[in-house]
């Protein structure tokens, strides 16, 4: 692995902190800050300014405003898709600068930055800027001397909570879909990393988007999180996160009857049979669980892999995983960063200690990796068992535990038996089976082949406990719309 060496810089040197509120950049209320850090180096980045409920309140104003008696009631739905595309123009405009930012608050390394997120960025502005003039509803033939129709229209304004692991992404799965709908979005980025949805913020205004169409407050979930929320002029929340989250959230949505959407966490089953692409199926493994350094919901968690291959599957993957390479996230030979805050950092170090109290084999990692900076060196469990903790908790980390299996019923139930069900993956060069596990294992998505395989397009989210709702493609739409339905007498 590479030895970590003292992080570079991003170019940009100074970062918008402020609240976007109304078109105008303002100080919070209260005067308060929060402090950002470099999660390679744990140094101070910046000072944020914390907005609390008051900044939430003049927030949603702006947005109620701009939604109910604005500009942007009025535009017309073509031109709110030619502002989506002006701002990818300008994030394409920007990217490096972009891609760079994201590395420094996130810790990502800058190559999956700038060729991953900032791509699928641009084209999910891009694909729901082609959706803005094609809402529409349909004309239903009832009986009687009638005409019915029906039209969707725009919820509202929007609440929207974002995570830390794919800032800019998740500003562009939400704002898409919201803005081409014709609402008013006021969102709450992550505290631990929002310096990029600012940035976009002032890409936005230069955009042209108008006053209160987009609003951006940082603050704490306890805080503005809570505000937001409880706001009575909000008409709907979309939350990505984690579970414990979206139950306190649907809980103070119920008084005011919140539209609700959530995109949650996972415990993704990844099935290889012994009948496949070995070579392939190692490379989607990695890629599947430590993407991101392991923070990802979808990530494929649990390696279900057949008996017959299973040992050699583990000492290939094992030695595979070893050479990856760990430090300063501005390298682009860098494969694996650091996590993002000391929180998460300690979180995946004792569930760590907990796989090896528990009796499972540790093959690779297991450790912090250097002194300086949130790093953990990719770990693999091999001989894990279902109800050890590593298999059933989601650590959102680089730790990846692998499971022995016999035959396709075996795997299919035990995939199964988790809260979960998000994603999962399945490999085999047998494509009855491969139709058979993805039509029985109960997730949102299932990559036959591959993983980790996302487009504008195709949309995203979770059975059980991984959501409420679909993220991306026509159906999200859906999060943002109301249908209503007019019925005209003829005579």
């Amino acid at each position: 692995m590479a030895t970590i060496t003292e992080p570079r810089r991003a170019t940009r040197r100074t970062f918008q902190t402020k609240l976007l509120i109304d078109g105008q950049w303002r100080e919070s209320l209260s005067g308060r800050t929060f402090e950002t850090y470099d999660p390679a180096t744990e140094e101070l980045i910046a000072n944020v300014s914390e907005g609390d409920a008051s900044d939430i309140d003049l927030a949603v104003k702006a947005a109620r405003k701009a939604f109910d008696s604005g500009p942007w009631r009025k535009m017309d739905a073509r031109d709110r898709g030619r502002l989506m595309n002006r701002l990818a123009d300008l994030i394409e405009q920007n990217i490096d600068e972009l891609a760079e930012l994201e590395t420094l608050d996130n810790g990502k390394p800058i190559s999956e930055s700038r060729n991953g997120d900032l791509p699928l960025v641009v084209d999910c502005f891009r694909y729901y800027a082609g959706w803005a003039d094609k809402i529409h509803g349909q004309t239903i033939p009832v009986r009687g001397k009638y005409f019915c129709y029906t039209k969707r229209e725009p919820i509202g304004v929007a609440g929207q909570i974002i995570p830390w692991n794919f800032p800019m992404l998740m500003v562009a799965w939400k704002w898409g879909p919201a803005l081409a709908a014709g609402c008013t979005v006021v969102l709450k980025p992550a505290e631990q990393t929002p310096l990029t949805a600012l940035r976009l913020g002032e890409l936005a205004l230069e955009a042209g988007y108008p006053a209160g169409v987009v609003n951006i407050v940082p603050g704490f979930g306890e805080t503005a999180g809570a505000a937001l929320v409880a706001h009575p002029g909000v008409d709907k929340i979309a939350f990505t996160g984690e579970g414990r989250t979206a139950q306190i959230i649907m809980k103070s949505a119920a008084d005011t009857m919140k539209r609700i959407t959530f995109e949650l966490g996972g415990k993704s089953p990844n099935i290889v049979f012994d009948d496949a692409d070995l070579d392939a199926a190692i490379e989607g493994a990695v890629l599947g669980l430590y993407l991101n350094q392991g923070q990802c919901c979808c990530a494929g968690s649990r390696l279900f892999v057949q008996d017959t291959v299973y040992d050699k599957f583990v000492d290939r993957l094992a030695a595979k995983v070893k050479e990856r390479k760990l430090g300063d996230p501005f390298d682009t030979a860098t494969e694996q960063g650091p996590q993002v805050d000391k929180a998460q950092f300690d979180k995946i170090l004792s569930y760590i200690e907990k796989g090896k109290a528990q009796g499972a084999r540790c093959v690779a990692g297991g450790e912090r990796y250097g002194d300086k900076g949130f790093f953990i060196s990719p770990t693999i469990f091999a001989d894990v068992k279902d109800d050890m903790a590593i298999a059933c908790d989601e650590i959102f980390g680089p730790v990846l535990s692998v499971i022995k299996f016999s035959d396709i019923e075996e795997v299919i139930q035990r995939a199964n038996t988790t809260d979960f069900g998000l994603a999962a993956a399945v490999w085999t060069r047998d494509i009855g089976k491969a139709h058979a596990v993805a039509d029985r294992v109960r997730a949102g998505t299932v990559w036959v082949n591959c993983y980790d395989v996302f487009d504008a397009a195709a949309p995203f989210g979770g059975f059980k406990r991984s959501g409420i709702g679909r993220e991306l493609g026509e159906k999200a739409l859906d999060n943002y719309t109301e249908l209503k339905t007019v019925t005209v007498a003829l005579d």
